[in-house]
């Protein structure tokens, strides 16, 4: 059996992507990395090679900076690193995203396992969403997602990169019949709005520039983007965190701290009206 990683990165450095950590977090499952560093002038190319893993293959490209609509600029660079893999599996994670060192074992275990099995298209990991700091989740982000997908050309990244669907009839895998998908027993860590309030408002604004081009932006955004700096609003009714981060994220966690006080959730008033508009979660 042989597995790829892939992922897609640009502007690491400008908005402080925990991509080395991202990249090391798997590495000793897979068997070669391929890296799509995407043309930038913040270091980042700099930064992948300064990782020097012989597993690691870089391929630099150049955005399409006309595809300003839902994200389908991350899916299309997702694309051309998925283009590039190998492997009978393709092991896809995102450059705010680790996994943890102790679920390797089993989520190689769960690759060996479904090898054999073709119906079996793409292996689900359980996702923990991180806000403001490392000790607050958000509950309401989706659960699950994709990023193991088997290498046989029928399978690519669509929307905004989040998940894959079928090339043929473009049937997102999550929707298809549940033999489509197994388990992969493992978590992936998304650190995406783990930043400095500023450079968090800074990475927001690009993102609203790939969603929406020069069209409508929602109103909730706009307001978000009239700040001096990132407001995490929903952060009084976070969930608490207490567990381990994975290793490749110690030293960011020694230089960190909470972005504010806060108060038990569950003796916040904030938290049941969430509740009520959103739905309990976890």
């Amino acid at each position: 059996m042989k597995v790829s990683g892939f992922t897609f990165v640009r502007n690491a450095v400008k908005y402080d992507y925990p991509v080395v950590e991202s990249i090391r977090s798997i590495l000793p499952a897979v068997d070669e990395f391929i890296v799509n560093v995407g043309r930038c002038d913040d270091g980042t190319l700099e930064l992948i090679r300064s990782i020097r893993d012989p597993k690691i293959k870089i391929v630099e490209s150049v955005w399409d900076e006309t595809l300003r609509k839902g994200g389908l600029i991350y899916a299309q660079q997702t694309n051309i690193a998925l283009a590039h893999c190998a492997g009978d599996w393709a092991f896809y994670i995102q450059a705010d995203e680790v996994v943890h060192e102790d679920d390797l074992p089993a989520i190689q275990e769960a690759m060996r396992r479904q090898l054999g099995n073709p119906e079996v298209k793409g292996l689900l990991f359980r996702y923990l969403h991180f806000i403001a700091d490392y000790w607050s989740m958000n509950p309401w982000f989706y659960h699950k997602a994709v990023r193991i997908v088997r290498n046989n050309g029928e399978v690519e990244s669509c929307g905004d990169a989040v998940g894959f669907h079928l090339k043929a009839t473009q049937q997102y895998l999550q929707s298809g019949p549940k033999e489509w998908i197994a388990p992969s027993n493992g978590r992936v860590f998304h650190y995406g709005w783990v930043k400095d309030p500023t450079t968090m408002l800074e990475k927001k604004r690009e993102q609203v520039t790939v969603y929406h081009g020069g069209g409508h932006i929602p109103a909730a955004e706009v307001k978000q983007l009239a700040h001096d700096s990132f407001q995490f609003e929903d952060y009084a009714v976070l969930k608490e965190f207490s567990g381990a981060h994975p290793a490749v994220m110690a030293e960011r966690l020694r230089s960190s701290r909470r972005w504010a006080p806060r108060r038990n959730r569950w003796l916040n008033i904030q938290f049941y009206r969430e509740v009520l508009r959103r739905g309990f979660r976890g």
